[in-house]
């Protein structure tokens, strides 16, 4: 599997190869440029999909998963709309992982403590969720990974293990703020897009058609769309015979520090 080990040592030994050649055959400068044009795709696309592993590794999903058992999580809150969420999550008796804004935590302590006490797993989603996240250096990252897992022990008593990069986007300064920080990050293989999508019946076909044993569900505790089609997904999930775990029994992790 390409990642960002192999990737820089196969591509400067193209480069290093072609350099070389150009002393006994003619080879066109755009050679070169092809090279590195398709080394910066391999690269953008590595860093823009979480489940290629390409920065660091990922917990998508457990493909060795045989039994009809999924995950449910949420990103984004704690918001006013996960109240409704907790309320339909209550109603089936269903554990879920929520990956915490630390800002929200800081506006939603009360919200955030009804998470707690309903059983739920917390994860850390970074401090700010900045749309300029992707950019920060490694130790402005590791600050905002450090102050949202200060706020989490503050009202759950232990710091959380599991990261989910904003955007699921990853680059060298999140793998080198992880390296330093050793939590796990969390990805998915069953995005709903309800971030951007506002149809329910879209949101709610898009999820059903990617269900399979061992799956990760992505969902955001912030609109009302989302507290419609999970209740949907959910009696879909019954209908099928699928069990709602939680993100520790399905990847057999530990998801909080010792």
């Amino acid at each position: 599997m390409l990642n960002h080990k192999i990737v820089p040592r196969l591509f400067i030994s193209i480069l290093l190869l072609l350099f070389v050649l150009r002393f006994f055959v003619v080879i066109d400068i755009q050679y070169f440029i092809l090279v590195g044009l398709l080394w910066f795709l391999i690269v953008l696309y590595g860093s823009s999909f979480i489940f290629s592993n390409y920065h660091v590794k990922a917990y998508c999903n457990n493909a060795q998963e045989t039994e009809k058992r999924i995950a449910i999580t949420f990103d984004d809150g704690p918001h006013e709309m996960t109240l409704l969420i907790l309320e339909v999550l209550k109603k089936y008796n269903i554990k879920a992982t929520f990956f915490c804004i630390g800002k929200n935590i800081e506006a939603h302590p009360e919200i955030f403590k009804k998470i707690i006490e309903e059983g739920h797993i917390i994860g850390n989603h970074s401090y700010s969720h900045s749309s300029l996240f992707d950019f920060y250096r490694r130790n402005r990252v590791i600050a905002e990974i450090e102050a949202t897992d200060a706020l989490i022990a503050r009202y759950l008593g232990k710091r959380p293990s599991l990261f989910r990069p904003p955007y699921g986007v990853t680059n060298p300064s999140i793998r080198r703020a992880l390296f330093y920080t050793k939590h796990k990050t969390i990805g998915w293989n069953i995005r709903s897009l309800d971030g951007i999508i506002k149809n329910e019946k879209m949101i709610y076909k898009r999820i059903i058609s990617r269900i399979s044993p061992g799956g990760i569900v992505l969902l955001h505790d912030t609109s009302i769309q989302t507290v419609h089609v999970l209740e949907q997904v959910i009696l879909f999930l019954q209908n099928k015979n699928y069990t709602v775990v939680s993100l520790e029994q399905l990847l057999n992790i530990k998801v909080y520090e010792d």
